[in-house]
């Protein structure tokens, strides 16, 4: 069979040179960080991967310190719920206020509040004068912090990376940020908290926010000019309500994230109890355990990177969900230390797989104008409704233990990857003109192929 491998006359094959495999491999590593061209998205990188280590020091710190001051299985999911319940009633006012105000003037202020509530924490917990009742009170107002710096973020990120091709690259490298985090602010934390108390790691934390607050700052960037009536909130939160209920891409891929969210996120909230009182260890366990998941969500999250389109993430979607259930199911079942690390990459693996390639999807297939609104839905599936799981799970885990908790969300995850995947056709048909208006379906899926079989 011959073909471009072959050599004329000679008739030996050409073999690809030692220069040319590494220009390729180089292309493919460049072609993963392609999204660092932009500088605004440069900036955001580097302080948010500051930021992001304490971010997750404090959400370890926080658990660890709920369950030593009360050991309540119950009180973790009440301080969850607190710190989660603000974003699901205030998200979809947040999402109008998004669409209408400067998003980067928005984060500046979130992240100023953010910093400040950390270190409010940090001062009352070295200071000795921590209760359940200041942890309930300042988690509540991270939530309201949240319901509006996480669609304002999401939102954002269109304007950093100016090239709408890269954005599906932006939100992997951004993913890729969050578990690189994810990776070592735990381990940071738990060996922080064994030496000393929670209180550095909140103090490490507060202090982390300058970097992002400065990054932001030093950002020049060009807003696009939306046009469209000056109407009332109620108007503009329902006109983004039925944009979302009736585009089928982004309801069938918010539903099943709802369904993940309050099934099989809260598995974080027990936590605790598994490092504790499952695998009998101490914080160093409990950082090990969050670090496992990191890991594993980061590996998934660099795949994505590494990916040129965002055709056949709709099936990603599905296969991801089903695994992150087969690893809390897994890890459900496991009372040895080693097996858990690996269920929890495992479910890592999946979990980020399936939120980063559902956002890729919408934030590509979203109106510009409804940016804002949307993602504030995009916010409650995947934070909002995490409120109610926690406190679902701190209850089901009260009454009939951690681990048969977390076994039975995992299937109800499998089961919403399964009705996921029988929805997967209506959701291509929807999407599909959107891509060709786009240029990004191949020639052979728009026009079929041409006589000869070539494209």
């Amino acid at each position: 069979m011959s073909g471009p491998e072959e050599t004329t006359g000679a008739g030996t094959e050409a073999v690809e040179s030692p220069e040319a495999v590494e220009l390729r491999v180089a292309g493919r590593a460049s072609h993963a960080w392609r999204a660092l061209r932009h500088r605004n998205f440069q900036l955001f990188v580097g302080g948010q991967s500051i930021s992001l280590i304490g971010t997750w020091m404090t959400r370890v710190a926080t658990g660890w310190l709920v369950y030593r001051l009360t050991g309540s299985a119950l009180l973790l999911g009440t301080v969850s719920f607190a710190g989660q319940i603000p974003t699901f009633l205030l998200a979809p006012f947040a999402g109008v206020w998004v669409d209408r105000l400067n998003r980067q003037k928005v984060l500046v202020w979130t992240q100023t509040l953010a910093m400040v509530q950390s270190l409010a924490l940090a001062a009352l917990t070295l200071s000795g004068r921590v209760t359940i009742h200041w942890i309930l009170v300042l988690s509540a107002m991270q939530g309201v912090i949240n319901a509006f710096d996480m669609p304002g973020r999401q939102a954002f990120l269109v304007q950093m990376v100016e090239d709408r091709r890269d954005l599906g690259n932006a939100i992997a490298i951004n993913s890729s940020m969050v578990n690189m985090a994810r990776l070592i602010g735990p381990s940071l934390a738990g060996m922080l908290i064994a030496v000393s108390n929670e209180g550095w790691c909140f103090l490490i934390d507060g202090i982390s926010y300058l970097a992002v607050i400065a990054s932001l700052l030093m950002m020049h960037v060009h807003t696009p000019t939306v046009k469209r009536a000056v109407t009332s909130m109620l108007i503009e939160l329902k006109e983004g309500w039925t944009y979302v209920s009736q585009f089928v891409p982004i309801r069938t891929i918010l539903s099943l994230f709802a369904v993940i969210s309050l099934m099989g996120m809260p598995f974080v909230v027990l936590m605790p109890i598994f490092a504790a009182r499952v695998l009998h260890g101490g914080p160093h366990t409990f950082g090990f355990l969050m670090g496992a998941m990191g890991t594993g969500a980061l590996v998934g999250a660099l795949l994505l990177a590494a990916r040129r389109s965002v055709l056949g993430l709709g099936r990603k979607i599905s296969v991801s969900s089903a695994v992150f259930g087969a690893g809390l199911i897994g890890f459900g079942l496991s009372h040895t230390f080693w097996l858990s690390m690996g269920m929890m990459l495992v479910a890592g693996f999946g979990m980020m797989q399936g939120m980063a390639s559902s956002n890729t999807i919408i934030q590509t297939i979203v109106s510009e104008d409804k940016r804002g609104r949307v993602m504030s839905y995009y916010t409650i599936a995947f934070v909002g409704m995490a409120p109610f799981g926690s406190l679902l799970a701190g209850t089901m885990a009260h009454w009939f233990g951690a681990p048969l908790t977390v076994i039975l969300n995992g299937a109800t995850v499998i089961l919403g990857a399964a009705w996921f995947t029988t929805r997967l056709p209506a959701v291509r048909a929807a999407i599909h003109p959107i891509y060709r208006e786009m240029g990004i379906l191949p020639v052979e899926v728009v026009s079929g192929m041409t006589a000869g079989g070539a494209s």
